[in-house]
């Protein structure tokens, strides 16, 4: 038996991802993760705190994370809070985030944007 031809093989689902983790076995050995700077960190600290005051005020609303329009694959993505925590957790540790998997079926009007989150906790934070 011969080699199967690369036709006859199905697509690759991360055809043109950056993100591909095939990626990283192309990757020298002891390769160091890349290093956020200090402002990166700050930023990613300041999301987790954030993040945290968000999911206190609308999770008992009913919803479930937010919603984040791709910027690679042009559609919209869904987080639920803690999937975005532990990302977030991930890139200040280790300076990315690993592909995960999607929320599947996910109902999108149990997620809402990081910018409907801070507008919202804004006028509820403004009223106290």
């Amino acid at each position: 038996m011969g080699p199967v031809p690369p036709d006859s093989l199905p697509p690759d689902p991360f055809a043109g991802d950056p993100h591909d983790p095939a990626l990283s076995l192309d990757s020298p050995e002891g390769e160091d993760p890349e290093v956020l700077s200090d402002t990166e960190r700050d930023e990613i600290v300041a999301d987790l705190a954030d993040l945290a005051v968000y999911q206190a005020l609308l999770e008992a609303r009913g919803v479930r994370g937010i919603v984040v329009d791709c910027g690679d694959c042009g559609e919209q993505h869904f987080h639920e809070w803690s999937l975005l925590r532990a990302s977030l957790q991930q890139l200040l540790d280790e300076g990315q985030m690993r592909p995960h998997e999607p929320a599947f079926d996910p109902d999108p009007a149990g997620y809402v944007t990081w910018e409907y989150c801070r507008g919202y906790a804004d006028a509820v934070l403004s009223d106290s």
